[in-house]
């Protein structure tokens, strides 16, 4: 389960996201509650998570093309330098009460410019310092170090929000990034795994298009996260409006909400990076799953009853994103990846400025139960339907019936059937 862990560079890399992730989450709880606050609507922490990712929806591609050109690691020491200094400056205007909704907006904007270069940077840097035969594991450690951050961020958000304000969130934000920082200086240029970067030239992103359409694994891949992403993951302006507006609790509830998702998101990676393998079934049944599990949640009669659905919601929507992100990197040539990853976060990031808006209007107009089970059926539904489509393409059809006494359905290879039926006869 840990085996990526052994590489000293990777190792530097883990640790420093550790810290720095617990920072992020701060500033995300801080930042939709700040928002709440100064506004009072739900729609409000819509635009703010839109405008955090509308940049990779826009310019996510022409990231990835950089990336493919430049050296990952001292692009890195660049885009978290500038996620550093974005933190820092909404600490000052908030802990010197300055701070006005226009300015979280126009941070949570420079931090997705940031995070266009940044993020397919970081997936695609993990080849260069573990290796094809670690990939694989140190991509779920990878979520699994996201999600324990998890843990630890919403906890300590909730209790500096409540006890000293939102500004020192973002001050310790901005601060965790000498971590990451410190440890891309320490590591040995030597053991990294030398990847051809792309040369500059003309039609790159074309290129990049033109990979992912020719190869089904990646692109129903991507189209599934980018449902799952638009319409399931909505979570800032659920899990805000649930502790405020329905259950009419604090931003404590709010941090506990995300604690316990955490939990199943943390619980999730670790079984991906056991698992080992990212397959097509297990990405369909997880989104399938997820989908189920917010639209009970949306009915939840109790507050606790609703937290404790927030752990296997957070499981099976990390089963989602480790196996698309897995089953895409291993699937990618090194000279691609860049493009390809920019192409996958830009559709499973790129999705909150559709599916926010939206999810905020939702929940001002019809509650923010409607919101959450319309989330949640569309992303099941869009399970099944892709499902459905891969197994016409494929040629395999469904299979049910009994093993050792128990009901099993599974896609079967349509030969399989005609073998069955010419052997009866």
């Amino acid at each position: 389960m840990f085996s990526s862990l052994k590489v000293r560079n990777y190792r530097l890399f883990f640790l420093g996201q550790v810290v720095s992730n617990t920072g992020t989450w701060m500033q995300r709880i801080a930042q939709d509650w700040l928002v709440l606050s100064l506004t009072g609507s739900a729609t409000a922490v819509g635009i703010t998570t839109a405008l955090q990712f509308l940049p990779m929806l826009l310019f996510g591609l022409y990231g990835g093309v950089l990336v493919d050109r430049l050296p990952k690691r001292r692009t890195l020491l660049f885009t978290q330098s500038s996620m550093a200094l974005t933190g820092i400056a909404l600490a000052v205007l908030t802990l010197t009460g300055h701070v006005e909704v226009w300015h979280v907006y126009l941070a949570a904007f420079a931090v997705g410019l940031a995070t266009v270069v940044d993020n397919p940077a970081r997936q695609s840097f993990v080849s260069e310092m573990v290796g094809p035969d670690q990939l694989q594991n140190a991509v779920s450690l990878n979520s699994a170090n996201f999600q324990s951050a998890r843990l630890i961020g919403p906890a300590v958000a909730g209790l500096l929000i409540t006890g000293v304000g939102t500004g020192w969130a973002f001050l310790a934000n901005g601060l965790s990034f000498v971590a990451p920082v410190t440890g891309l200086l320490l590591m040995r240029s030597r053991e990294l795994y030398a990847v051809q970067r792309a040369p500059r030239g003309k039609g790159q992103l074309r290129e990049g298009l033109r990979y992912v359409a020719g190869r089904p694994e990646l692109i129903w891949t991507i189209v599934l996260a980018g449902f799952v992403s638009t319409f399931g993951f909505n979570f800032p302006v659920y899990l805000s409006a649930f502790a405020d507006d329905v259950f009419h609790a604090g931003a404590g509830s709010y941090s506990l909400f995300n604690t316990l998702m955490a939990v199943g998101s943390l619980a999730g990676a670790l079984l991906a990076a056991r698992r080992g393998t990212a397959r097509m079934r297990v990405l369909v049944v997880g989104a399938v799953a997820f989908g189920t599990m917010e639209i009970v949640a949306a009915f939840a009669p109790s507050l606790w009853l609703f937290a404790l659905l927030m752990a296997p919601i957070g499981m099976f929507g990390m089963t989602v994103n480790v196996t698309a992100n897995s089953s895409i990197q291993m699937s990618t040539d090194p000279s691609m990846r860049g493009r390809v990853m920019a192409l996958y976060m830009m559709i499973f990031m790129g999705g909150a400025p559709l599916g926010a808006p939206i999810a905020g209007w939702i929940t001002d107009a019809y509650g923010v139960r409607a919101g959450l089970a319309v989330g949640g059926a569309i992303t099941a539904a869009a399970a099944v339907t892709i499902a459905l489509v891969l197994a016409r393409v494929g040629g395999l059809r469904l299979s049910v019936g009994w093993n050792q006494g128990h009901p099993h359905a599974r896609f079967v290879p349509r030969e399989r059937r005609e073998e069955e039926l010419a052997t009866v006869a």
